[in-house]
């Protein structure tokens, strides 16, 4: 690969981004038409699956290619404390390249990671704003508590995180030299709650146009605790939940179209060097969000198909754009994008990464489709999972209320993030496990929610075994292969992290 064809790479992540409500996915409201474009010309993924359906070990696993039971980091206050090697940005630098951090981090990296570093939160930006208004924007913002606002936010686009990012980030790639490839990672905190979004996109997607959610509240008598805790958490916190889930819905897809119109700008903003400079764009996010599916708003509750599912779109010169529109059949993950991206910018995988290379498929190279005929998904901070029992009263312990005595709604709690669990998908099947046993099986195709329990169904009884054989088989492939020993012993490697060739003849795991 030569220096003048080393691609730009444009990593675009959203926060708590809901894989399927976009026109591309059959959701009835056009939240993303860019994003959908850009999937068209280039290719599209609706099996992709984050490592965890929290912020901080999801990025940290996208960031080092490692799951979050090697990278360790299994819940948000442990993000300093990652186990890693090299990174996503190191290895960039090391190829030469130029390297920007805009937006939200949530990570173990800090300035000095990259060359350019701007970072923001869910209040706004982390440095002090240089301008008034993005000052009082920001005081606002904080002020909502992640709440919703249920009128217009009363400022203009201008001052939102999401077009703040893109001006940063336009103005850091218009300094690079054109002959310098770099790594430009965009990350925007929203849609992730407090759930706020200022005109014309206020009004987008009303109330009353809302195509109604599938499930409600009364489907969780048959959830698992951490569902009802969840719940209760929120009518804790906010005096008619029901009654705000509407407002948050509709906010939230007006701001997944606020942030679509500023991908496009981004874009837009970088074709002049793109008409020279062949690129490679990713957009992704971290986990999704109920959404009001289930009567829950946030994340926190388990790992099911609507939190664990992600967007992601991959464009560029050397991309091979999916087959009539049509989504890629391959099973992915956030762990696969750092040495997916190495690959792109002529690294080998360094030691430790764990994610497998897509570029060959994405570029239309021979590629064995058993190795992505599964993903996987972890969760839990580890312990026993909380019940009822060691909730009642006032929680002691899990709940921790604001200076003032106001409730504090913090869905990330040692209840709600207790334990282990872990989920494998293949084909339209979702195998559930959790650290006591509890084992629940899904046909995502008849029932996208997870509410039918085909566990204990006799004619389910071959995918159970096959979801077992895969599960066990990624609990053993998310095991630390770090430290290395320098003057060890040479470990056996594939260059891609492909494992199928080398897999046994019996119990492949392939799906249809």
């Amino acid at each position: 690969m030569t220096a003048r064809h080393r691609p730009d790479i444009v990593l675009v992540l959203t926060d708590q981004h809901r894989a399927d409500v976009s026109a591309r996915e059959g959701f009835p409201l056009d939240t993303t038409p860019f994003l959908d474009e850009l999937g068209r010309s280039g290719a599209w993924f609706d099996r992709a699956y984050t490592t965890s359906p929290l912020c901080c070990p999801a990025r940290t696993s996208l960031m080092t290619g490692r799951f979050p039971s090697a990278h360790r980091v299994t819940q948000n206050p442990a993000r300093p404390l990652a186990v890693r090697d090299a990174d996503l940005f190191s290895e960039a630098r090391a190829a030469g390249y130029a390297t920007a951090m805009i937006g939200k981090n949530h990570t173990y990296l800090d300035a000095s990671s990259v060359d350019h570093w701007v970072e923001f939160m869910h209040d706004g930006q982390v440095t002090t704003p240089s301008k008034a208004l993005n000052k009082e924007f920001d005081k606002w913002l904080a002020a909502l508590r992640h709440r919703t606002h249920e009128k217009p936010t009363p400022f203009p686009v201008e001052a939102q995180n999401p077009h703040r990012i893109v001006d940063e980030a336009l103005a850091w790639a218009a300094g690079v030299p054109e002959g310098r490839p770099f790594l430009l990672t965009v990350s925007i905190p929203e849609p992730h709650n407090p759930y706020q979004v200022p005109e014309p996109y206020f009004s987008l997607f009303p109330e009353e146009s809302l195509p109604p959610t599938r499930t409600g509240a009364e489907v969780l008598e048959g959830k698992s605790f951490p569902w009802r805790y969840l719940r209760s958490l929120g009518e804790r916190a906010v005096a008619d939940y029901e009654g705000a889930i509407a407002p948050s819905r509709s906010n939230y897809f007006g701001m997944l179209r606020l942030i679509d119109d500023e991908l496009r700008r981004l874009l837009t903003g970088l074709e002049s060097r793109h008409r020279v400079r062949e690129r490679v764009v990713v957009a992704t996010a971290d986990h999704g969000d109920f959404a009001g599916e289930y009567g829950l708003v946030r994340k926190g509750a388990e790992i099911p198909d609507i939190l664990a599912r992600v967007p992601l779109v991959v464009n560029g010169d050397a991309v091979r754009p999916s087959t009539s529109s049509a989504p890629r059949p391959e099973h992915v993950s956030l762990a696969d994008l750092m040495p997916t991206l190495c690959e792109a910018m002529g690294r080998e995988l360094p030691d430790g990464v764990q994610g497998r290379s897509l570029w060959p498929l994405l570029t239309g190279r021979p590629c064995p489709a058993e190795e992505f005929s599964s993903s996987y998904v972890e969760q839990g901070m580890g312990g026993l999972p909380y019940g009822p029992e060691d909730v009642a009263g006032q929680m002691p312990g899990l709940i921790f209320d604001g200076p003032d005595g106001e409730p504090r709604w913090d869905e990330l709690n040692a209840a709600t993030q207790s334990g282990r669990r872990r989920k494998v998908r293949s084909g339209d099947w979702t195998l559930y496990a959790d650290v006591v046993g509890d084992f629940r099986l899904y046909n995502l195709r008849e029932d996208p929610l997870e509410l039918v329990d085909r566990w204990s169904d006799p004619a389910a009884a071959d995918e159970r075994v096959r979801l077992l054989s895969l599960l066990a088989v990624w609990q053993m492939r998310a095991e630390d292969p770090l430290p290395t020993v320098p003057g060890g012993y040479r470990l056996k490697r594939d260059p891609r992290n492909h494992l199928a060739p080398y897999r046994h003849s019996k119990g492949k795991g392939q799906s249809s």
